[in-house]
């Protein structure tokens, strides 16, 4: 019995540490976007990345996780529709961490994208994260990888980003130190420069229909949580998805279907989670081009077998009475 009592007591000590594992939390206002609505809408256009009393070890050491993620990265195969994944969530409250590692790896098993994905992220509310920041500056080196390695013309990139959103865009918020945005317009720009034509996008965040109509293109397929004028829900901290993470990845893509049915199953589904929670309705949106179902029928043509869903259902902190 003795050999086994350090073992017990490692247990008991991790657990404890993980339990008292305290993430940052957002408390300083944003020194950013304080200029009315369209002094945001410019500073968003133009990708503004804002990191403010960073110790410079904290930069080095971000520098170095960024720098594993895009050197892990292998490059296409020629002849292959390959599936470049990026996953990327914007803000340290842990249900964005927690949903964003589980989606890259519901994404990579159904797309088979092993060694073609970058994951960003935050803290899962367990221990300080491993993962570089899903920043907007991150997010466009990891951009600028996959169109390096890429074939433009048979290579698809699936983006999935996860966060709090605005008017203006994707809202990038890591504590009281990093502060940013993405807007439609950033994300248009970035993708056309870099010549990535074939893209599916998934956007998980309130006001994210606000994408559709600048990135929708013949070879664009996008789903986003909410339409351009709603919030979306199930963001809380505390939770392990928002519901558009839980209805579409850990639900729906799980499954053998195409997206487009996957996509109507997840509307389906939080549209009956916010009429039981007495919610106005988020509208998720749903743009697939023509030219998009192509290679879509390329990547789908073995989709792997269902798998279960992880984690505590979105809606399941409502239900808390």
């Amino acid at each position: 019995m003795r050999m086994f009592l350090p073992l017990v007591i490692a247990s008991i000590a991790t657990v404890a540490t993980a339990q008292s594992y305290q993430p940052v939390r957002h408390t300083l206002p944003a020194p950013v976007f304080a200029g009315g609505d369209n002094e945001t809408q410019v500073q968003a256009d133009m990708g503004i990345d804002v990191e403010r009393d960073r110790p410079a070890r904290w930069r080095l050491d971000e520098h170095r996780r960024l720098d594993r993620a895009l050197a892990a990265v292998r490059p296409q195969r020629p002849g292959v529709v390959d599936a470049f994944v990026i996953v990327a969530a914007l803000d340290s409250d842990p249900v964005f961490g927690r949903e964003a590692r589980e989606a890259a790896r519901v994404l990579a098993h159904r797309y088979h994208a092993d060694g073609h994905v970058i994951l960003l992220a935050g803290s899962d509310g367990t221990r300080d994260s491993e993962l570089a920041m899903g920043s907007p500056g991150n997010l466009d080196l990891a951009l600028a990888r996959v169109a390096e390695v890429m074939d433009p013309a048979e290579d698809v990139l699936i983006l999935y980003t996860t966060s709090h959103g605005a008017p203006f865009g994707l809202y990038y918020n890591d504590g009281d130190q990093g502060y940013g945005a993405v807007s439609p317009a950033r994300l248009w720009n970035q993708l056309s420069t870099l010549g990535v034509r074939n893209r599916l996008l998934l956007l998980s965040a309130c006001y994210s229909g606000v994408f559709v109509p600048m990135l929708s293109s013949d070879t664009t397929a996008i789903v986003t949580a909410a339409a351009a004028d709603r919030p979306s829900f199930g963001c809380q901290a505390d939770n392990d998805w928002t519901f558009f993470g839980d209805a579409l990845v850990n639900t729906a893509l799980r499954k053998p279907q195409p997206l487009a049915s996957a996509a109507t199953e997840a509307q389906t589904l939080i549209a009956g989670w916010e009429r039981a929670s007495s919610l106005d309705p988020s509208r998720p949106q749903v743009s697939i081009g023509a030219g998009a179902r192509t290679w879509l029928a390329a990547l789908e043509r073995d989709l792997p077998t269902a798998t279960p869903r992880a984690g505590r259902p979105a809606i399941a902190l409502l239900q808390v009475k």
